[in-house]
């Protein structure tokens, strides 16, 4: 899209360029698989500071992530100015799997990569129960499922 603007000659507005560039997604891109009894979820997150531009919460068996990552005003307004990163708050909720301690919970930042990593608590095997499915309309229909058949 950006080759298209630029052949053509436009000037178009960076907030406009990067919508047409299909940057207005709210959402954050992540990674997630587990280790054993640790769920990691990792997000791309650079040129952020973790300690004031990060949070992280858990509610109702969901992991909230919220970043902001502001745009200097200062270059914006400099001659020739072109940026290809993202900018503005986006946020992702990640479901957790049942008994989820938020005491099990780290998070540490570093290269630009948020991890966080949290203490699965070992889930028992679901139960399996076989249902037996009663013929309808035919002799069977008659008997109980304990009678044996004529």
């Amino acid at each position: 899209m950006d080759n298209f603007l630029r052949r053509g000659g436009l000037e178009v507005p960076e907030p406009v360029r990067r919508f047409l560039q299909g940057e207005s997604d709210p959402s954050l891109r992540i990674e997630q698989y587990q280790e054993g009894d640790t769920l990691v979820v990792r997000v791309d997150l650079p040129g952020i500071d973790p300690e004031t531009d990060v949070d992280i919460s858990v509610a109702d068996d969901n992991l909230h992530i919220q970043a902001r990552r502001e745009e200097d005003a200062e270059r914006m307004d400099k001659k020739g100015y072109r940026s290809e990163l993202r900018y503005g708050e986006r946020s992702r909720s990640i479901p957790l799997p049942r008994g989820v301690s938020q005491d099990g919970i780290i998070a540490t930042y570093e290269d630009g990569v948020l991890e966080i990593r949290i203490r699965v608590p070992e889930q028992p095997e679901p139960q399996t129960t076989k249902i037996r499915v009663v013929r309808k309309g035919g002799r069977e229909a008659n008997q109980s499922p304990e009678e044996p058949g004529n």
